[in-house]
Order: C-alpha cells, then structure tokens, then sequence
C-alpha cells in the first residue's frame, strides 16, 4: 500500500510540474513515506531525516531552498513528535490526505519555518480527488480497499487509516482496464483487509472481492492477479472457488495466522482460533492444489510462553509456508497490548524469533529447491545486477534470475530452473 500511495504522490507531483531528481542533493522537495507498524520503521524515519537535514543545510549554503515533507502513518499517529524532532520538516500529511498536497505545498510555502501539519479524517474517500493512475511496467499495484474495522491490540492501522472503506467496482475496473491499455499484465489488488471488499456496483448494490475477482478476469489482455493482505476470518466459500475458477489467479496467497497459539489470537483479538485458519489452509488447498501460502509472525505478544510459542511452530510445521515475515512484538503508542501486563522479556523474544525463522527459513529453502528442475511462466521486471540479465517474478512471487535479452523486460517467458537459494531462483529461457 505504500508503493502505491508514493506513486500516486509521484502522479500528482508530475501533474504540477515536478521531475524526479536522481539523487537528494538535486531535490528541490524531498517527500518521506512512513509505516508505523513497528517501532524500528519509525525511528528509522528520524535517523534519515537527520542525513536530509544536512542535505538542506548544504543546498542552503549554495543558495538552494529544499521543501521536505513527511507522510503516512508516523504522522498521523506522532504529528506532534515530528514536529518537534524534526523542526525543519516543511509539512507532514497523513495516509488519507495525500490527495490534498497541492494544497498543502501552498501552505507551507507561506508559512515558512512553521511545519504544516494535514491528519484530518474527511468524510470523503481520497480515491475520489486522485488523478487517475498510470501504469509503471507490467506489475501494477490497485489499491481497492482501506482502512480495518477489527482492531487487534497491537495493531495502529484503524487509528492511522481509519476504518474500512472500498471503492466503487467501476472505479476499480475503470482504473485495472487503463492500467492494462498501457501495458500491465499483472494487476495486484491491494487492501489492509482486502478480502472485506464491499464496493457498490452500478446499482448500488454491494459486492464482494469474488464478484470483483470475477470481473477482472474479463479484462482482456490481464495476465495475472493478485491480491494482499487477507484477514482469515474474512476468506469465505466464495473466495475459495476463485482460486479454483480463475486460472489468472496465482497460486499464492499471503494469510497472516500471527500466533499458533489460541490464547494468543483471543488476546490479540483476532476474529480466527487455529482450527479455523487451518479449515481455511484446506479448503484452499482443495480448491487449487498447486496453491502455496506465505504469512505473518508475531513472536514475543504479552502473555505467550513457551507452550505458545511451541503451538506456533506447530502451525508452521502443519502448513509450510513457503514465504513468510516474521518479527519480534513492537509496543505501539494507544494500542491495548502496549499496556498489558506479561510483557515478554526483549531477550525472550529475540531467542524465540530466531528460532522460528530458521524454521520458516528452511520451508523456503526447500520449496525453492523442490522448483528446480521445473519450467515455470516467469514475468521478467527488472534488468538483473549483470549485463545480459534480466529479474522476474514465478507465480509463487519466487524472485528468478536469468540471462535474457532486455526486449523480453515486461513479457511473460516460460523458465526452466536451474538452481534454487532461500531467497531467489536462476533458471534458463525456453520459450518467449
């Protein structure tokens, strides 16, 4: 999601007549997009500001005037933190004002030395004020869905995104066929919940990221579609026979479980218990039997002890995920874990998380070897670190290098693999 808001910034910059400098130091406006999901991403964020802040002086110092601005989540949950760390920032928006900038670049040009601060939830969705979207090659984020309604007590998203709100489906199909005309094969849908799709239709009625699904598959000349991030509580029947409907489907699917452990998810307040989310495991798996699945760990939550963290490494063993992101609990200011009692001891959780990395570390590695030898369709999207190579994406997100003429950047080539590490693949063409 925040790929996409920084390329929907980047559009509307373009609009007003701003070019994309190569490096800070020609910069006339330097924009930071945040995440405030974790601790480390938001002091992150101050660490670089520090390095601009010296940028600026030394432009200053040549008589060049540098606008930096901040946006997304760390400013709408620390607007007054940024302000005062980081007094040079010119302005700071959060995720849902963005389409405001033009505003908010006015704003601050008068009101120099004075950081323009723009956290104002409006009852209108920013999708409605963005100019349309252009496509950036042959993968294309489509952010469909916003916001979350179910507030697990770690979690900032429904005070930093508000809550759930979808997008008309003309909208979405609007903006998938233009992304396509210019020459997107592979659209990903993007949502912090996705798969509570709810968007109106031409007659007002609801509908379902299915119905949605169902529709795309229409478009000619789409290729490929998926969708990110899933809650597994929200993965209904008719999702399911999607992925055993839709051969533009990829077989993968990201479904974050967080805790194998039942007492957990409850203090979490997550709507699933491990039996549910592994009912759900099966019934994919019926539906498309090739299907693979990634998924996101939170090790170290209040409360968990090692018989907890023992059922977690038991899911891991029952799926085998073959991607998955893992980290350490990370207390966020205003959320109900933040102050709950049992709070994990920092080493504890630093013992635990390596553990089950290197567990989650050794799936990967295995799927990616148990590709070799096999021939896959592999949409190249990069050119590689080497001359002659090129970078691309299996259906199972799996990273693949191979040597490639760069007339097939943005094709869809069939690959066989090669050789297989934990974190990427090299194969060779045979056939374009």
């Amino acid at each position: 999601m925040n790929v996409y808001d920084s390329h929907r910034v980047a559009v509307i910059l373009e609009n007003l007549g701003f070019e994309q400098a190569v490096a800070p130091k020609y910069a006339d406006l330097i924009i930071f997009n945040t995440c405030h999901i974790r601790e480390k991403a938001t002091e992150k964020l101050f660490s670089d500001l520090g390095r601009i802040a010296e940028v600026k002086q030394e432009r200053a110092d040549e008589g060049k005037d540098t606008i930096i601005g901040v946006m997304g989540c760390v400013v709408q949950a620390e607007d007054e933190q940024i302000a005062k760390r980081a007094p040079f920032v010119d302005f700071a928006f959060g995720p849902l004002a963005y389409y405001r900038l033009p505003e908010i670049l006015e704003k601050a040009a008068r009101r120099k030395g004075e950081t323009v601060i723009d956290t104002e939830f409006l009852a209108e969705s920013k999708f409605d004020f963005l100019p349309q979207n252009k496509s950036e090659g042959a993968c294309s984020y489509l952010a469909i869905q916003e916001g979350c309604n179910n507030f697990c007590t770690y979690c900032v998203v429904p005070y930093t995104r508000g809550i759930e709100t979808s997008r008309p489906v003309r909208d979405v199909l609007d903006e998938a066929k233009k992304l396509v005309d210019e020459g997107t094969l592979e659209i990903n849908l993007l949502g912090q919940n996705v798969n509570s799709y709810h968007g109106e239709d031409e007659q007002g009625k609801e509908r379902n990221l299915a119905y949605l699904l169902r529709k795309l598959n229409k478009i000619d000349g789409l290729k490929r579609i998926r969708y990110t991030t899933s809650y597994p509580a929200d993965v209904d029947d008719d999702l399911i026979a999607c992925h055993k409907e839709i051969k533009k489907l990829m077989p993968y699917l990201h479904l974050p479980i967080q805790s194998g452990s039942d007492k957990i998810l409850k203090a979490m307040n997550r709507r699933h218990n491990v039996a549910q989310y592994l009912d759900v495991i099966d019934k994919l798996k019926e539906a498309n039997p090739i299907i693979g699945f990634s998924s996101d760990f939170i090790v170290g939550f209040p409360g968990e002890d090692d018989k907890d963290f023992a059922a977690t490494m038991d899911v891991v063993d029952k799926v085998k995920f073959i991607q998955a992101f893992s980290f350490k609990y990370s207390k966020r200011p205003g959320t109900p874990a933040a102050v709950m009692d049992n709070q994990v001891e920092e080493k504890v959780k630093k013992e635990r998380l390596e553990i089950l990395q290197n567990k989650l570390f050794d799936y990967q590695l295995k799927f990616n070897q148990s590709s070799v030898g096999k021939t896959m369709d592999v949409l190249f999207e990069n050119k590689g670190r080497h001359a002659g190579q090129l970078t691309g994406r299996t259906p199972y997100m799996q990273n693949l290098y191979a040597d490639a003429n760069k007339d097939l950047l943005n094709k869809i080539c069939r690959v066989k693999v090669k050789e297989a590490t934990m974190n990427s693949l090299s194969g060779k063409i045979v056939e374009e």
